[in-house]
């Protein structure tokens, strides 16, 4: 291997190429991205929605609305970082995929609080 540390199978399979820059990582790190953008994409749209209705009135029934909306992008990205969390993924992906779900979720709970 050319400047890559080969990792032999402990059951004396083929030798294993790291999974990261220069690895066989990139096909596994797009099929575990999917599941990812499947629960980031609606936080995102339901963040957005809930940041763009605004109640008029104090007791207007959109205010309800609004903290649904923001709690219900709360839990996608709490559950993006249950899954985000688990060795496999934190081994393939990066440490910046924790950085838009903490973000995203605490924008969504200061709308929802504050609305």
């Amino acid at each position: 291997m050319t400047g890559l540390r080969a990792h032999t199978d402990p059951a004396g399979g083929p030798p294993v190429r790291p999974a990261g820059p220069g690895g066989d990582g990139g096909c596994l790190r797009a099929v575990l991205v999917l599941p990812l953008l499947l629960l980031y994409t609606p936080a995102v749209l339901l963040c957005w929605a809930a940041l763009a209705l605004e109640p008029e009135a104090p007791y207007d029934g959109i205010r309800e609305d609004v903290r649904f909306l923001a709690g219900s992008s709360v839990v996608l990205c709490l559950l993006g970082l249950l899954l985000t969390i688990t060795p496999l993924f934190r081994r393939v992906l990066g440490r910046w995929w924790f950085a838009l779900p903490l973000l995203l979720a605490t924008v969504a709970h200061v709308r929802g609080q504050t609305v």
